[in-house]
């Protein structure tokens, strides 16, 4: 079983910057895509980055330009390095993997809280 280990959020002023990471217990070779999405309450839970093992990047429309995703296949870590943080990214981040044979990962989350 995968398990994906999360860190790095916390609470931050408006303007500032966070960056999160994410740990796989398996190699990233073992993955064809991976991400970070967040849920805010009472929201739906959104795509903020992704990236494929064929170098496609995608942002969500609100982030692009702020956040940037990157990872380190070295470490089996993804990174979202997060700058020019508002009050409406407070959110809980999750971090995703899809497997190469189609299985789903989630982290367990970290809370990113932007005070104005």
């Amino acid at each position: 079983q995968v398990q994906l280990v999360e860190s790095g959020g916390g609470l931050v002023q408006a303007g500032g910057s966070l960056r999160l990471s994410c740990t796989a217990s398996a190699r990233s070779y073992m993955f064809s895509a991976m991400g970070w999405y967040r849920q805010a309450p009472g929201k739906q839970r959104e795509l903020v980055a992704s990236l494929t093992t064929g170098g496609t990047i995608n942002y969500g429309d609100s982030v692009k330009g702020r956040f940037t995703v990157s990872r380190d296949n070295s470490k089996n870590t993804l990174y979202l390095q997060m700058n020019s943080l508002k009050p409406e990214d407070t959110a809980v981040y999750y971090c995703n993997h899809k497997a190469v044979f189609g299985s789903d990962y989630w982290g367990q989350g970290t809370q990113v809280t932007v005070s104005s």
